[in-house]
């Protein structure tokens, strides 16, 4: 039970998170946006900061 709350809080604290850089990045002028979806919730819940952090280096990879 312990497991499944860490990674549904994960899955919260990760699209909070996706939330605000993006908007962060629109702010900057910078068109890099991860969408807010069932996969990328879950990424960054199963993995975490490291998920996160794949999601965009994945959006800068496919933006070049």
């Amino acid at each position: 039970m312990e497991r499944v709350l860490n990674i549904l809080m994960r899955c919260i604290l990760g699209t909070i998170g996706i939330y605000f850089v993006n908007m962060a990045l629109a702010g900057a002028g910078i068109s890099l946006g991860v969408g807010i979806n069932a996969v990328t919730v879950l990424t960054s819940g199963i993995l975490g900061f490291p998920g996160f952090l794949g999601l965009y280096g994945i959006g800068i990879y496919k933006s070049l």
